[in-house]
């Protein structure tokens, strides 16, 4: 039986991180998964072959015995021995070798005689005995749905319901959630293949843009007009929040452009009760139109008092 590559049938480089394995395991899982190519035996080889790979680099235990034996591995028993002379492990019962224990993967697990005489063989193998079977049970494909919400929704706890495939779906949805996240709803997917588990849901959310503000984070962001009288003067002015309009005093004298932070004033942070971001407010200075004859002459009047 030849040596399978495991790193190369998921197309990663050996140094690969948990994360870029699960990455590349997902991608191609949904490339030959065989909802996807329905009869395509290739397809469904290629669908074993990458569970199997999956099954032992997102393990470190599977990964590292898989990386310390590599090509060796028709010899690892002997290997193992010398390994153990030289860093003095400590053999355990049961069949396991340099602190490694034989891996088990569920009845009807369908794995290539490399996979199983390695990790759950019983013809010369390190593990606890094969209870593979020709079953072939896969997980169900893995859904993706993408969930719109509007911006004031997004700031506050509610629960939405959805269909699918033909089931309705409940999920509560936390206050403070962003844009692009992703949850995973585990067993709303796809039904399994030959008993199988069912594949899981993911939800990305879409946050709409708000006409008034803007979010950067757990912050918002808004502008808002003052006459030029009151940015001269001072006064009060209302400004408009998620949780309602408050008052605003603004200073004499205030330049156009100037940004004043309204503490707790922002979005909510996500599942953590009572915490919120800052509000940030920006004055946008808006010049009189229309003006009489008098209040042109007073204009002129404060020109020259200026110069």
């Amino acid at each position: 039986m030849a040596y399978i590559d495991y790193y190369k049938v998921l197309g990663i480089d050996k140094k690969a991180t948990a994360d870029e394995i699960k990455k590349a395991y997902r991608k191609l899982a949904r490339k030959y998964h065989p909802d996807v190519n329905p009869g395509d035996k290739e397809a469904e080889r290629k669908f074993k072959e990458l569970n199997e790979a999956n099954e032992v680099l997102s393990n470190p235990a599977n990964r590292t015995k898989y990386d310390q034996y590599g090509e060796h591995w028709k010899h690892g028993e002997e290997y193992e021995k010398a390994q153990q002379q030289q860093r003095q492990y400590q053999s355990h019962q049961g069949g396991n070798y340099g602190g490694f224990s034989g891996a088990d993967f569920g009845e009807g697990a369908d794995f290539s005689d490399f996979f199983q005489s390695m990790f759950g063989g019983s013809s010369g193998g390190f593990g606890r005995g094969s209870r593979g079977s020709a079953s072939g049970k896969f997980k169900g494909q893995d859904l993706e749905a993408t969930l719109n919400l509007q911006l004031r929704d997004a700031a506050k706890t509610h629960q939405q319901t959805f269909d699918i495939n033909g089931k309705k779906v409940r999920i509560t949805i936390p206050a403070g959630v962003a844009n692009g996240q992703k949850i995973k709803l585990k067993g709303h997917g796809n039904p399994g293949h030959n008993g199988g588990p069912n594949g899981d849901l993911f939800i990305t959310f879409n946050i709409e843009e708000d006409h008034h503000f803007k979010r950067n984070g757990n912050d918002l962001s808004a502008e808002l007009e003052i006459d030029l009288y009151t940015a001269v003067l001072g006064g009060e002015t209302l400004v408009k929040t998620l949780d309602g309009s408050v008052n605003l005093k603004v200073k004499p004298e205030t330049q156009n452009g100037t940004k004043v932070k309204l503490k707790g004033k922002g979005f909510p942070v996500y599942k953590k009760e009572g915490e919120f971001g800052d509000l940030y407010v920006t004055y946008v200075v808006k010049m009189p139109t229309n003006l009489t004859d008098k209040e042109k002459e007073l204009f002129l009047q404060l020109k020259k008092l200026a110069t």
